[in-house]
């Protein structure tokens, strides 16, 4: 046997010590919690994700071949389409990474990923999906899948063959054995109170807003545009009005009823049973007696529209069609870049969820309309895990709330028909809307999560909305809160439990280079016992070889 094969055995050996030496141990592991994607039943169709377990390597979603893979993807990776090949190809999971500070992301991903988040949650999927907030360990394990993705897809071997043997494996585990229960069990609380007019039976105006949020997984839905603009720009209005209803000098001739409303995201379904509470079981209710309009406030902290949803157009010298009267004039007269629209959609009996909070009101004849920025009632910013205070432009949302106030104050008092000029200002000066309490509130309502599934469960959800009951009581008198439960036998909406999961990530050496390193110790025990087989020739060489180099 010559130096050379002998060298060659050494430099082999040492090679694979090395490589595995680098590695991290294969025992080493990291946990964190991930949050599933939500699953519940409305209107007899399933939506979101019916699995739970993960047992699989991770790979990137750029790789070729996905299945009985966890797709490893961040938020610019998640389009409709990779999320359909990778169900088309059988993968074992989908783990998306979201990164802490969504200002960070560029405009066009947040709205991409937004639009597929809205398709992906339309249907159902047996396959597991899984949204974790980024950090250190797992932006490095997204990084390593990348680099291997790109290793293994390139055409030049050696890079291939280096790729199998150094790169990192990562296995991703959520072993929760426990099978997944249906919660029908919930509690929708909706919160009313009066600002009681001058005289007896007076006309009222309500105004309400949804206060829950909604998007992939409920554990990141946070619902700042929408809805906690609208809850934001209606407790404002609140404490302002309550000023004017204060004094007998300014209390107007109208009731000003204020409500927040849970379930807003699933059909407006405590919209839906606080009317029916009001209107089929209650013996007096101010919604049994004259009521003017209601003004469904949703979605109003960005943009430069301002769009009225209505189900049928008001008809001239109704209260409804004096207020947008008096909204436009609020806008044209202060506002003149503001774009302002009135949006007509029937309401279509067939179809078994509403797209709009008021046409709840509208089904029971109780004249309404909604004020947002979106034109489309399918928007997919009414439901993202990426609708965060980025999202939220404070003086647009201010602007929304003044022209709102205005265009209220101008109603109820009738100013224009005083003679008063278009362009007056009830509120200013203390009188205005303050933008450290609006900061304040947003900030309040984004503490935590607002999905209807966590509201009446967790803590420091529930006693989130003891604090807006509390706001109410401050500011209003006659405060109810109503608190809804479902028929078990009947409900109309079903969640589904395990949505906060602990997950462990494995370090590991891919299969390849186990088979390596087994090739690697085989070709040295052959050399080895080959040397011994020819110790006698081995030797010769070796002699001849030091004489040759002493000579």
């Amino acid at each position: 046997m010559s130096l050379k094969a002998v060298g060659v055995a050494v430099v082999l050996l040492l090679c694979a010590q090395c490589l595995h030496g680098s590695a991290l141990p294969a025992v080493s592991s990291y946990e964190f919690t991930a949050y599933r994607m939500q699953q519940y039943n409305l209107a007899q169709r399933k939506h979101g994700c019916h699995g739970a377990i993960v047992v699989a390597e991770a790979r990137s979603a750029d790789e070729p071949v996905l299945t009985r893979r966890c797709v490893i993807m961040k938020v610019p990776d998640f389009t409709t389409e990779k999320y359909l090949e990778a169900q088309k190809q059988n993968a074992a999971a989908i783990l998306i990474l979201v990164p802490k500070n969504t200002s960070s992301i560029p405009p066009v991903s947040v709205q991409s990923f937004m639009v597929s988040e809205r398709e992906t949650l339309q249907t159902e999927t047996l396959m597991p999906v899984y949204v974790v907030p980024e950090d250190e360990q797992l932006l490095y394990m997204y990084e390593e899948v990348k680099q291997a993705a790109a290793s293994r897809t390139s055409s030049i071997f050696i890079r291939v063959l280096r790729s199998m043997i150094t790169a990192t494996a990562f296995q991703i585990l959520v072993s929760n054995n426990a099978p997944i229960k249906a919660t029908t069990d919930i509690s929708i609380v909706t919160l009313e109170g009066v600002l009681p007019g001058a005289g007896e039976d007076v006309p009222t105006i309500l105004i309400t807003a949804h206060y829950d949020s909604y998007g992939l997984t409920p554990w990141l839905s946070y619902g700042a545009d929408s809805n906690g603009s609208g809850v934001t720009i209606l407790l404002e209005l609140m404490r302002l009005f309550q000023k004017l209803y204060s004094s007998p000098r300014t209390r107007p001739r109208y009731n000003l009823m204020f409500s927040l409303t849970g379930s807003g995201k699933y059909n407006f379904l405590g919209t839906k049973r606080w009317i029916e509470e009001n209107l089929d079981h209650a013996e007096s209710s101010l919604l049994h007696d004259n009521v003017a309009f209601v003004v469904c406030l949703d979605t109003l902290a960005n943009a430069d529209e301002l769009y009225m949803h209505v189900s049928r157009p008001p008809k001239n010298a109704t209260p409804m069609h004096s207020f947008i009267q008096h909204l436009e004039e609020v806008v044209s007269s202060r506002f003149p870049w503001v774009k302002v629209g009135l949006v007509h959609k029937k309401i279509n009996l067939v179809e078994s969820t509403v797209a709009w909070e008021h046409e709840r009101y509208s089904l029971r004849r109780i004249p309404g309309f909604t004020l947002s920025h979106l034109e489309d009632p399918k928007s997919e910013l009414r439901g993202s895990i990426l609708d965060t205070v980025s999202q939220v432009d404070f003086r647009k949302m201010k602007r929304n709330g003044i022209i709102i106030a205005e265009a209220l104050a101008q109603f109820i008092y009738n100013l224009s028909d005083k003679g008063s000029p278009k362009d007056v200002q009830v509120f200013k000066g203390q009188m205005d809307f303050q933008d450290s309490r609006m900061s304040s509130l947003m900030s309040f309502l984004m503490s935590v999560p607002r999905a209807t599934q966590l509201l009446d469960r967790e803590p420091g959800h529930i006693l989130l909305v003891s604090s807006l009951e509390h706001e109410f009581k401050r500011y209003l008198q006659q405060v109810h809160r109503h608190d809804f439960r479902q028929d078990r036998r009947d409900p109309d909406i079903t969640f589904f439990d395990q949505m906060e999961q602990p997950v462990v990530m494995y370090r590991v050496k891919p299969a390849a280079f186990d088979l390596f390193l087994g090739g690697c110790i085989a070709a040295y025990l052959g050399i080895v016992y080959y040397a011994i087989q020819n110790f006698g020739c081995v030797y010769t060489k070796l002699k001849a070889a030091v004489k040759t180099k002493h000579q």
